[in-house]
């Protein structure tokens, strides 16, 4: 099979496009590159089918490598005949690879190696068979050396004839699905674990489908059993499967043939089941990994995307009772101006002080709005907040503060604030979320961001790299200020990565502003293919060219100047306006295709759009205090913090979130709690359960 059908076969797109994104991929280029710039080569593939060609290539090229080391070993073994050849190279799946490669593998002395060894082999050939009648006739001739009966030449033989059982690759196949499809996953409480797995409960004595098994189920058992609270089994029934078995090797019912089953048996319970159910379990967490993994890149995006409060000067709180409150005060570009600490609650309580201060910084820097971390003593300081009268407008926000104590210990943080401590980083940052989350949650590992489903659970290397893409796609989405943009946002940008990240900020320092794209090509290191690729996602402001402040690509630029002159008109007057731009016809433009004329129009229309939509202010019930003042039937208001396969969590202003079950989300049937509802999105609720002791709230959307 070639490259191109074996992605075309695993993702059912078109093969001119599959062939088109391939060769830019090999030329370097990346994946929103392609996407947003090379739209009229790709048929139109958005970044999901372009990650997805990239993806199956990789898993192609992982085969062909298999593929070759599986043929190698056979050759050297001298066994290696044209038609086996033929069979593995014509195999395209990794475990269908390992069962061809299983009788030639290298194995540490078996049963069944010590008993070929013995030289029973020979008979257990014959007992295979299955002609003949008494399988001790047979064995009495091989009576000798170490074999001291007849029984004990059975006995070898059966080893040997288990290992052909186990090795035979279409039983294999046809019991692997068996356990794949038919199974049931069960667990059980290991013994002496009761308090320790409490949390485990629901699965204590458990059993269902394996193919039916929610990904957020089956990951909760697999931790559990990891951790040693739980007993993990996945097994089909075994008559079946002996069943299964012996059709493949059991003819008539002679004493051979009982012989032969008995073998089988051993097989099974020996070699095969351990082997497929291992698999089976192998699989089902890929399975599992993949759902949670989806789950946790949309959060991601959406936590990314979440809307910017801009440029505006921010005093931001890091909320705290017996070490009281750390206060920055951060200007527009969220460089510190100064930090405070104020004690407002227990056991200090100085309250007026607290808000005196709060006043006084609101008005030394002409603060616009108030960001307060979400976490301890959080809703106190909202309160406290709220009660000052300011001398001006001043909107206050409650900010999610997962992982700004990550990214305060960090050597990202370090290098920004070298001489602060990690108290004063962890307040900048939750002011600098609140202007831009995209720019300041780049900075922090996307584990730590409080979005995930059992993230620690799933495969890490596939986590990240799932991760990376949604934050390299949300980052060229919205697109970087190259003058303002940190390091380490700035690697995000298609083309550039840490290095050219690092150089840029180094031409700011000795250079100053950087006024047009093209002064780009001036920075070290950044060559002609870098540029191509980065080129696009840069934004300049108040440039020289006004076209650097857009998405229209600088290769771009000269039809725009030939639209201009065809309606007789400067350039910057024809960027946002939508009139003069919609007497353009594409049939004036031959040097330029359909899909990037209409591309580049979109952008004249509205140029630099931000796609992020506008924050909101989130007034909580000042009523409810603690979850012991919650009713059943009573309606809030809340904001999404987290949503799983199972229903979304939501902040309704107390420390413990609720959850919306996703019974609970719809009227209708909810199979993906995602297209029902979305991270920081402001919803109504209304309380359905209340659990105090257990600290569990039960929601409903209204």
């Amino acid at each position: 099979m070639k490259e191109l059908e074996y992605i075309k076969r695993n993702t059912g797109l078109i093969e001119k496009g599959i062939s088109c994104v391939v060769n830019l991929l090999s030329e370097g280029a990346t994946v929103p590159f392609i996407a947003r710039y090379r739209k009229s080569m790709t048929g139109e593939l958005n970044e999901v089918q372009i990650a997805s060609i990239r993806d199956e290539q990789k898993k192609f090229i992982a085969i062909i490598a298999r593929q070759q080391t599986i043929l190698s070993a056979i050759e050297e073994q001298g066994k290696l005949s044209d038609e086996l050849s033929s069979k593995i190279k014509e195999c395209f799946d990794l475990i269908s690879l390992d069962d061809i490669y299983l009788p030639y593998k290298q194995k540490r002395l078996t049963k069944g190696e010590k008993a070929k060894k013995m030289g029973l082999e020979p008979l257990a050939k014959m007992i295979m068979s299955q002609k003949g009648d008494n399988p001790f006739s047979m064995a009495s001739r091989f009576v000798k050396g170490e074999i001291e009966s007849e029984a004990d030449a059975i006995a070898g033989a059966k080893n040997i004839m288990a290992e052909w059982v186990s090795e035979n690759a279409a039983l294999r196949a046809r019991l692997r699905s068996m356990f794949n499809n038919r199974a049931l996953l069960s667990s059980k409480l290991v013994k002496g674990k009761e308090l320790e797995a409490e949390k485990y409960r629901n699965y204590f004595d458990h059993s269902e489908s394996i193919n039916r098994c929610a990904s957020h189920r089956f990951l909760a058992i697999y931790r559990a059993n990891r951790e040693g609270m739980l007993s993990l089994k996945v097994r089909p029934d075994e008559d079946s499967a002996m069943e299964l078995i012996e059709r493949f090797f059991v003819k008539g019912n002679s004493e051979l043939s009982e012989v032969v089953q008995k073998a089988c048996l051993d097989a099974y319970k020996r070699l095969l089941r351990p082997s497929l159910e291992n698999e089976a379990i192998t699989i089902a967490k890929e399975k599992a990994d993949k759902d949670a993994i989806n789950v946790f890149s949309k959060n991601l995006r959406q936590l990314l995307l979440a809307p910017p409060l801009g440029a505006k000067r921010i005093l931001a709180i890091d909320p705290g009772y017996k070490s009281g409150c750390k206060v920055v005060c951060i200007d527009e570009t969220g460089a510190l101006l100064t930090n405070v600490n104020i004690y407002p609650h227990p056991p200090q309580k100085e309250t007026s002080k607290a808000q005196s201060k709060l006043f006084q910084l609101v008005q030394a820097y002409k603060i616009d709005a108030i960001a307060i971390g979400d976490g301890t003593a959080g809703r106190e300081t909202e309160n406290l907040v709220k009660h000052i009268r300011f001398d001006r407008d001043v909107d206050v926000f409650v900010v999610n503060e997962d992982g700004a104590s990550i990214y305060s210990a960090s050597s990202i943080a370090r290098k920004e604030f070298p001489n602060f401590d990690i108290t004063v980083r962890g307040s900048v940052s939750i002011g600098r979320r609140l202007m831009d989350p995209l720019a300041e949650l780049v900075k922090i590992d996307p584990k730590s961001v409080g979005v995930g489903q059992y993230q620690h659970e799933v495969n890490q290397t596939r986590l990240k790299e799932a991760l990376d893409d949604v934050v390299i796609s949300c980052v060229n989405t919205v697109g970087v200020d190259v003058n303002t943009a940190s390091e380490y946002l700035l690697s995000y940008i298609s083309g550039l990565g840490p290095t050219l990240a690092e150089n840029i900020v180094a031409y700011r320092k000795e250079n100053g502003r950087i006024n047009s794209r093209e002064e780009l090509k001036k920075i070290k290191r950044l060559g002609s293919k870098a540029f191509e690729q980065a080129a696009g996602f840069i934004r300049i402001k108040n440039g020289k060219n006004p076209l650097d402040n857009s998405s229209v690509h600088p290769e771009s630029y000269a039809i725009v100047k030939a639209m201009a002159k065809k309606i007789n008109t400067p350039m910057d007057h024809l960027i946002g306006e939508k009139e003069k731009v919609d007497k353009l016809d594409w049939k004036d433009f031959s040097t330029i295709d359909k899909i990037t004329f209409d591309d580049v129009i979109k952008e004249l229309k509205k140029p630099g759009l931000d796609p992020r939509k506008k924050v909101k202010v989130l007034e909580f019930d000042g009523s409810i205090k603690s979850i012991a003042d919650l009713k059943q039937g009573l309606k809030l208001n809340g904001i999404v913090t987290n949503v799983t396969n199972f229903g979304a969590f939501v902040n309704i202003g107390i420390k413990e979130n609720g959850l919306i079950h996703k019974s609970n989300l719809a009227d209708v049937y909810v199979e993906d709690p995602s297209d029902f509802i979305a991270l920081h999105e402001h919803v109504e609720v209304e309380v359905v359960e209340v659990d105090v002791e257990r600290k569990r709230i039960g929601l409903k959307k209204v």
